[in-house]
């Protein structure tokens, strides 16, 4: 009976208190540990979908590099086949030139040298690792040399275009590559109005640097389209290289910028030429 009473003496609520506050706890941990489970199966899923993303632009840019080196090598013995080639044509042609027919036919051989000629050089410039030469200059100028030089075929389509670029936005790059990134894309906006349009030419001063867009009044592209426009080869246009909008990538990325497409909201399409401060500086600065 004394044994009794000593148990019947102990402070039962009081443990029972603490047994509840050691649930508690442990509740509170086993809780804490699943979030944090779950956190890290979160981060871990992120970093393999990552990891896999690097993997496959890894292995693209391995697989451009081979492509690259193989079409320098086609494009180099092409070029020095062609110029003795386009030689012996042009006395060929003086040679025929009393016989009209014949100097046709010249003719068209040597507009088909010469269309053969532009796509070993877009080869020769794509695949080339040359360093871009820096210096400062004004946006507006490179744009409207470009607009210049395009002026007789613009009028020809009955392209208005409408340009947008403050003199204040001088930039800090290859002046030539850049009015390649230009010409490359106006030549690709042309060839999407080829009934007449607008073309529109602004430059916006960001955070990051200084964006230039190309927008045109077009049929605008499939999503497709605007995914693969800058990889080597992909071309909608018939006989078309494939080799346009790769350059403009790669000229925007040996600066340190970005280059992408979209469709316009009010129709059409735009391609958006994106230059870090490093690169696009306001004269002012």
């Amino acid at each position: 009976m004394k044994l009794l009473d000593e148990y019947s003496d102990a402070p039962l609520p009081a443990a029972n208190a603490e047994l509840e506050t050691v649930l508690a706890a442990w509740h509170q941990a086993t809780v804490r540990l699943e979030r944090t489970h779950e956190i890290l199966r979160a981060e871990v899923h992120r970093l393999t979908d990552e990891l896999e993303v690097k993997n496959r632009e890894l292995a693209r840019k391995n697989r451009l590099a081979d492509l690259g080196q193989m079409a320098s090598h086609v494009a180099h013995e092409v070029r020095n086949h062609l110029v003795p080639v386009t030689l012996y044509l042009s006395l060929l042609r003086r040679r025929v030139s009393d016989d009209r027919g014949s100097v046709d036919i010249a003719d068209k051989i040597a507009a088909a040298f010469t269309s053969l000629d532009a796509v070993v050089h877009d080869l020769l410039n794509f695949t080339s690792d040359q360093e871009p030469r820096l210096a400062h200059f004004p946006m507006a100028r490179a744009v409207e040399e470009v607009c210049v030089s395009l002026a007789p075929q613009l009028g020809a389509q009955s392209i208005e275009v409408s340009l947008d670029v403050p003199d204040d936005h001088c930039m800090y790059a290859d002046e030539s590559m850049v009015r390649r990134c230009v010409l490359n894309l106006m030549l690709n906006a042309l060839d999407a109005m080829p009934d007449g349009g607008a073309l529109v030419i602004t430059s916006l001063s960001t955070s990051a640097g200084v964006e230039l867009e190309i927008a045109d009044t077009g049929p605008g592209l499939s999503d497709d389209v605007c995914r693969r426009a800058f990889e080597p080869f992909f071309s909608t246009k018939r006989g078309g290289t494939g080799l346009g909008l790769a350059i403009v990538h790669r000229i925007a990325e040996v600066h340190g910028g970005s280059v992408s497409m979209a469709n316009c909201p009010e129709g059409g399409a735009a391609v958006t030429l994106r230059f870090p401060h490093s690169i696009a500086l306001e004269a002012a600065a």
